[in-house]
């Protein structure tokens, strides 16, 4: 039978109308025999990422408050795909965009960034997440630029119980749901997500994950904090890693609510090289492409999957796209230029050969 198609039924009058109702779809070659795996693969949001949901929240509801005004400048602080994410939502709304941004972050996440027209400004590797916070800061007080605040807006949370968590509810309608997974970056989608599952679904587990070498939340140590919720220095436990957009070196605000009400039952830390190898096996062997961090929360998934009851069924979220990952680790040894391998296929037939 041939494939059709027949439209979303509906006309779109800004690009910010699209986001949301990402599919959840499920793995066939990787997963256990034992377990059902599905990913909600967020990258079908309009900037390609599920941080486009936090961007879109924070400028309509500094908007409606009026805490926004028509035309005025944002500023924020991020690793890369919230600033993509607020990029295209101030290009579609008129609001200039600055962001800030640690050096060390993929160059392709800058270059979307200033094509989508916003200014990055960029802070020593040395600073870590905390200067380009501060940094932020400073620039917001100094102009009167509205400030996004992330890691601390309740609009982060807000639009994790509005949309994500209600797509979930309705796509697994009906049907079986024993674990969600999810790493942190802010920690909107897991207090968002979870209030509204462990409310209407309590049946479901919520797994947390994040890096091994960067375990604050596991490590036990409180976040020394400013009296606005920010971040007063860097987490003892921080550490440098790979997964970019996971665990920046402070426990953010909206994530402490969270695990001040128990948002989760179980955290399940991952290394770097252990995300990279589930990214490419989850490109190669099911055609799905992410970044880093969806491969470290698919790896936490497997490592959860050898101790689950068989038949239990599972819903990964994959933050966002590979692409976004061409200068990292993720790429490495995937060259440009023709294998051996490549080469002895040229070969093999007489014409239009490469020199």
């Amino acid at each position: 039978m041939s494939r059709t198609t027949n439209g979303r039924g509906r006309l779109y009058s800004s690009v910010v109308e699209t986001m949301g109702d990402t599919p959840v779809i499920r793995l066939n070659r990787i997963a256990p025999d034992h377990v059902t795996i599905y990913v909600k693969a967020e990258a079908f949001n309009p900037a390609a990422s599920v941080k486009d949901r936090l961007a879109i929240s924070i400028i309509e509801e500094a908007e409606a408050s009026g805490a926004l005004a028509p035309g005025q400048t944002v500023v924020e602080a991020t690793s890369g795909n919230t600033g993509i994410g607020l990029a295209m939502a101030c290009a579609a709304t008129g609001h200039p965009l600055v962001i800030v941004m640690v050096e060390s972050f993929s160059i392709e996440r800058r270059r979307l960034m200033r094509f989508l027209g916003a200014k990055v400004v960029l802070t020593p590797k040395g600073e870590k997440g905390i200067g380009m916070y501060r940094k932020a800061r400073e620039l917001a007080e100094a102009n009167g630029w509205f400030l996004a605040r992330q890691f601390e807006t309740p609009a982060n949370a807000l639009v994790h119980r509005n949309t994500t968590a209600r797509e979930i509810l309705a796509d697994f309608e009906g049907e079986r749901l024993d674990y969600f997974v999810t790493g942190y970056g802010t920690g909107g989608t897991v207090n968002g997500v979870s209030e509204v599952l462990k409310a209407e679904r309590p049946e479901v587990k919520i797994v947390l994950t994040e890096p091994a070498n960067a375990a604050l939340v596991s490590s036990g140590v409180a976040q020394e904090r400013e009296s606005d919720g920010g971040p007063a220095q860097s987490h003892p436990d921080w550490e440098p890693h790979p997964i970019q957009g996971w665990t920046p070196d402070f426990i953010p605000a909206v994530l402490q609510e969270a695990l001040e009400r128990d948002a989760y039952d179980r955290m399940v830390p991952v290394t770097g090289p252990e995300g990279i190898e589930m990214a490419r096996a989850l490109a190669t062997q099911e055609g799905i492409f992410t970044g880093i961090s969806g491969g470290s929360t698919l790896a936490a998934a497997m490592k959860m999957a050898t101790e689950v009851d068989a038949g239990s069924v599972m819903l990964v979220m994959l933050p966002d796209t590979g692409e976004r990952y061409l200068s990292t680790p993720l790429f490495e040894g995937i060259e440009e230029g023709m294998s051996e391998e490549e080469v002895a296929l040229s070969m093999s037939t007489p014409g239009y050969q490469m020199p």
